[in-house]
């Protein structure tokens, strides 16, 4: 009972420390930040201190200088059109990938076309989907789309063409069909690796908000660093980019969270 909880407390300790050194680069970086904007080797023209960008944080909750918008309505916006598209290629993509992964006719009949798709850069489609959708909503979420769809089907497929032979040929002997075996043991067995291409589109998605919003937004965190430049505005730019970054680490941390917590076996260790 006593190595358990000397365990436990060594794993409590591990994970305070890591934690400590996590908080201090974060702080350490912005001191060091806030130490070249103040002795001028970086001019605040160019470059906003961090303490600036904690008060226009608290002023943009309720100012809509000089976008338009207050800062949640531009967050809520970014995440309308992010999870949107996001959420589309997890329903298309994740699926697609685990059916050519299983079943060889739809890899042979698929594979060729994604192939020549795959390496199609997501900005590369904003010409055709102004012609095609038109600025609205619908338009960015298919540039979003792309961007996260590709991951999904490469790590669904690459995961469930792994699944354990042994498995397989032990679920024959108990007279499972093919299709039952693909539900039952194929796709439990790729979840890892398909969680992994989910995190992949998670970053896509969220990184590629920037070039979707330049569709003649009115509103969104892309568009309000948009409009940051052409006001010359380094805060606001800054404040984007941050809120961009805090905001794709907490969706990082529920995705995880949502794996520990499906996958038992196989997924992050903590």
């Amino acid at each position: 009972m006593s190595k358990l909880q000397n365990s436990n407390n060594k794993k409590s300790l591990g994970k305070t420390r890591y934690a400590l050194l996590s908080a201090a680069g974060i702080l350490g970086f912005l001191a060091i930040w806030q130490a070249l904007v103040m002795t001028g080797i970086v001019q605040e023209k160019y470059l906003a201190a961090p303490t600036e960008i904690i008060r226009l944080f608290f002023v943009k909750l309720t100012d809509t200088a000089p976008d338009g918008n207050t800062l949640p309505f531009n967050i809520i916006a970014s995440l309308r059109v992010s999870l949107t598209g996001l959420l589309t290629a997890l329903l298309l993509g994740i699926p697609l990938g685990w059916v050519m992964g299983w079943y060889r006719w739809v890899d042979r009949f698929v594979t060729p076309l994604f192939e020549i798709l795959r390496p199609i850069p997501p900005i590369s489609w904003i010409p055709l989907t102004i012609l095609w959708l038109g600025i609205g909503l619908r338009a960015k979420a298919f540039i979003i789309f792309f961007s996260a769809f590709i991951p999904c089907v490469i790590n669904s497929y690459t995961g469930i063409k792994q699944t354990s032979k042994v498995l397989i040929n032990v679920a024959k002997t108990c007279g499972a069909s093919n299709f039952v075996i693909f539900l039952k043991v194929g796709i439990p067995y790729s979840l890892p690796i398909t969680f992994a291409g989910i995190r992949v589109a998670l970053g896509n998605s969220w990184s590629t908000l920037m070039a979707a919003e330049m569709l003649a937004s009115s509103a969104g965190l892309g568009y309000m660093i948009l409009m940051g430049r052409a006001f010359a505005r380094p805060d606001i730019i800054v404040l984007g980019m941050l809120v961009i970054g805090v905001i794709g680490a907490l969706l990082t941390g529920i995705l995880e969270f949502a794996e520990r917590k499906i996958v038992k076996w196989g997924g992050r260790k903590q």
